[in-house]
């Protein structure tokens, strides 16, 4: 058995889930400001997504399940995961995005687990306030090491693909670190790089 970890959010998905939410929120200029400081390293990851996620307090939760569930799929996302399967991977999705998207997509992409942050709701509406697994800078890799003991699954033979700061912490525990269509900061830690917008391109190092 091996593994292989993938981010949701600009890697799995062509777009940022709360870029999606805060469009049809009227607060996209806002979040796409902290959301790329925090993409770059410039900004705290915990402080940027408990930041962006305050801006979308009273949104209708039924709203932003509906545009979680009709995100745009990456070129290849289907038939990355099926390949990847027929290798023998465990093909799991680690985001610091939301559940609603994540749980759906689970689904429609046939992982075989997802770890991300749930979207705080009352009385129909987001509470402005998230939490979950995925909330910090660091909380990728200690999610890839918790697997990685579980399944008995070495570095060796885990591959991970991400494009943004902070999928860097999980960079550290695979031998195969993937940057697809990804930030400077994580292509100066990857050994693979992948700059064409098909994920069909990681089964050639897989």
């Amino acid at each position: 058995m091996k593994l292989a970890v993938f981010d949701f959010d600009s890697t799995l998905m062509d777009g940022e889930t709360i870029e999606f939410l805060a469009k049809s929120y009227g607060v996209e200029k806002e979040i796409i400001h902290i959301t790329q400081k925090a993409m770059k390293g410039e900004l705290d990851f915990y402080e940027s997504l408990k930041s962006r996620v305050g801006l979308l307090k009273g949104m209708q939760e039924q709203k932003a399940r509906e545009i979680c569930q009709t995100l745009p799929l990456n070129p290849g996302a289907k038939e990355v995961v099926y390949g990847l399967k027929n290798k023998g991977y465990k093909v799991v999705c680690f985001s610091g995005g939301f559940q609603f998207a994540t749980a759906y997509f689970r689904d429609i992409l046939g992982l075989d687990g997802e770890f991300s942050n749930i979207l705080h709701c009352k009385n129909g509406r987001l509470s402005g306030e998230v939490g979950g697994e995925m909330m910090f800078g660091f909380s990728k890799g200690r999610m890839l090491q918790t697997l990685q003991k579980l399944l008995n699954i070495s570095q060796a033979q885990t591959l991970v693909v991400g494009d943004g700061a902070n999928d860097a912490s999980m960079f550290a525990y695979a031998d195969k670190k993937v940057a697809f269509c990804a930030k400077e900061i994580l292509k100066k830690q990857a050994n693979i790089i992948i700059d064409k917008k098909d994920l069909q391109e990681v089964l050639a190092y897989a």
